[in-house]
């Protein structure tokens, strides 16, 4: 019976994808690479007209500017595992000090109930935020961050009982 682990997306089973491993008998944590190519555009350049002083940026980050928004970075993997446990998705302690990238939600939650989901099949992606001066390319098979298996608590009381209906980024409620 499987308990926890790693698949190849069915998109992805023809691109020589490798499954997550850790590197150390001692990490918790299992390294996740990128199924493709992608540029990480500066935050700095991204929606911003040339001639732009850092103080006009910096004074219209209070507006909602949608056009400087995370990169999402497919891993080509999904990942099974029990009812009462989620992949929890970090950074790799490199990639802010090398490579000026930092993960867009501090972490990623990865459900049981992600894996297969109609609209995705699970497949699990990185989203990064460049804060550095220069795009950052990700090329295919690079190390991006890793995942951690965790068990989860319930509340007293706990009356969920919702289901989900679609995929990235959405509860399916």
């Amino acid at each position: 019976m499987k308990k926890r682990g790693f698949e190849v997306c069915e998109a992805f089973k023809e691109q020589g994808i490798n499954l997550p491993t850790r590197a150390t008998k001692h990490a918790a944590g299992y390294d996740f690479e990128a199924a493709q190519d992608v540029e990480i555009p500066s935050i700095w350049t991204t929606g911003i007209h040339a001639g732009w002083s850092a103080l006009k940026v910096l004074a219209s980050a209070n507006k909602a500017d949608k056009s400087v928004k995370p990169t999402l970075i497919p891993t080509g993997i999904k990942s099974y595992m029990g009812e009462d446990e989620y992949l929890q998705l970090a950074n790799r302690s490199s990639n802010p000090l090398k490579r000026f990238l930092l993960l867009a939600n501090g972490v990623g939650v990865i459900d049981s109930d992600y894996y297969n989901n109609e609209s995705n099949e699970g497949h699990i992606m990185f989203q990064f935020i460049n804060f550095g001066f220069s795009p950052v390319l990700i090329q295919k098979g690079e190390r991006i961050g890793q995942g951690i298996f965790l068990p989860f608590l319930k509340a007293d009381g706990d009356q969920s009982d919702g289901e989900r209906s679609s995929g990235f980024g959405s509860t399916g409620i």
